[in-house]
């Protein structure tokens, strides 16, 4: 495995492997067992002949809260450890400086499906993913990348630029990884206290029972205004979002037979957690 720090060194490595399979997994580092099913997943698909390019950059352009950015953990040396066990062959772990020029004018914005969901409480926060998703892109030229699930409308939105921009690349979309209790894994569970990690797998059981019911019949509007119920009682939690919505394009379901998605916010303290379950009638 290599590390690359500069945009050139990067272009240095990348130069043997045109022209073969070149699998991308971004990700803003404090990497755990939920990225390291995504960059095995890459190595699954580039093959023993393609290879796998794995970005560890936060990215300060996408915090809309300066304290998340601040609290966000960093884990570099950890990082390459679990970037080398899952067989990645270049890592690219740029500094700020070297991402972004210091008068920068440019902007990626998407204008529909960012209107919704986690994008109408954290304005800004998918144009900076735009961003710096469409540099990874044009610096490594990946034929395919990985992103997960838990992200559902970071995915969509990412597939949607890549449909509008013409961006030669394949998605790939990777399951939801959990703890044994339900809890989607994320870098920020780290940050909930003891009593507040023992109540967020609560989430994940709202989410399943919640799924019952709509493909059981229930009318969506029930199913949230149920699935809200059951998160407000969770001790410690305050509901930020619960949607159940399209698949495709995040807005209002309007046939029932579309893929949808319900999609949930939910806050224990400053610590803001995010979960979905895919539904289908």
């Amino acid at each position: 495995m290599q590390t690359a720090r500069t945009k050139d060194e990067l272009r240095s490595l990348l130069a043997p492997l045109r022209g073969g399979r070149v699998v991308l997994v971004p990700t803003m580092g404090a990497l755990h067992a939920g990225h390291a099913s995504l960059l095995r997943q890459a190595r699954e698909l580039a093959g023993p002949k393609g290879s796998v390019v794995a970005s560890v950059f936060l990215n300060p352009v996408q915090f809309d809260n300066a304290g998340d950015l601040q609290t966000y953990p960093q884990t570099p040396e950890d990082d390459l450890a679990l970037c080398r066990e899952c067989g990645v062959d270049v890592v690219f772990m740029p500094t700020p400086e070297v991402m972004y020029c210091p008068d920068r004018s440019i902007s990626l914005e998407e204008t529909y499906l960012s209107g919704v969901l986690c994008g109408a409480r954290r304005p800004g926060h998918f144009a900076g993913v735009c961003l710096v998703v469409n540099k990874l892109f044009n610096l490594v030229q990946p034929t395919d990348a990985v992103f997960g699930k838990k992200d559902y409308q970071q995915l969509a939105i990412l597939r949607r630029m890549v449909r509008d921009l013409d961006i030669p690349v394949v998605l790939h979309g990777a399951e939801i990884v959990r703890e044994a209790d339900g809890l989607a894994l994320s870098s920020r569970n780290t940050r909930l206290t003891p009593e507040q990690r023992a109540e967020a797998p609560r989430i994940h059981r709202t989410l399943m029972l919640a799924k019952v019911d709509y493909e059981s019949g229930t009318d969506p509007a029930d199913v949230c205004r149920m699935a809200e119920t059951q998160l407000s009682a969770i001790p410690g939690a305050n509901v930020d979002y619960v949607e159940l919505v399209d698949a495709e394009n995040l807005h209002e379901l309007t046939d029932l037979k579309r893929p949808a998605v319900l999609a949930v916010a939910v806050y224990f303290g400053t610590v803001r957690l995010i979960d979905n379950i895919e539904v289908q009638r």
